[in-house]
């Protein structure tokens, strides 16, 4: 079943398959047990190709700056996550700073997962 659709016909799913290798990328750099959807955009935006990729998605999109990022911080990374067998979804990240979406906790897989 497809999902909404931006301008020009984009799925949330095409622009995830198109980010989900440097989302794989970032995950493998990853230290720690735990970190937050915005904090995993937050890293993705540190690096270059990152940066560009995250402004590349949220313009694909189409709409507006801010509804496009909503579309981008709640649909299309949390998507690549779900799809890593990396890390696993650990609950809503309830008071965590977001103005595009309500992040959620993330659990990186220890390695003998």
């Amino acid at each position: 079943m497809q999902g909404h659709l931006g301008k020009d016909g984009v799925t949330v799913e095409q622009i995830a398959d198109d980010l989900q290798q440097l989302v794989e990328s970032l995950l493998l750099r990853l230290e720690g047990e735990m970190f937050t959807t915005i904090q995993f955009i937050d890293i993705l935006q540190s690096v270059p190709e990152g940066q560009a990729a995250y402004e590349g998605a949220w313009r694909r999109w189409g709409e507006q700056e801010h509804a496009s990022k909503m579309v981008i911080h709640g649909q299309v990374i949390p998507l690549n996550l779900r799809r890593s067998r990396l890390v696993s979804w650990e609950g809503y990240a309830y008071g965590e700073e977001d103005e595009y979406a309500v992040p959620a906790w993330w659990k990186l897989a220890s390695p003998h997962e």
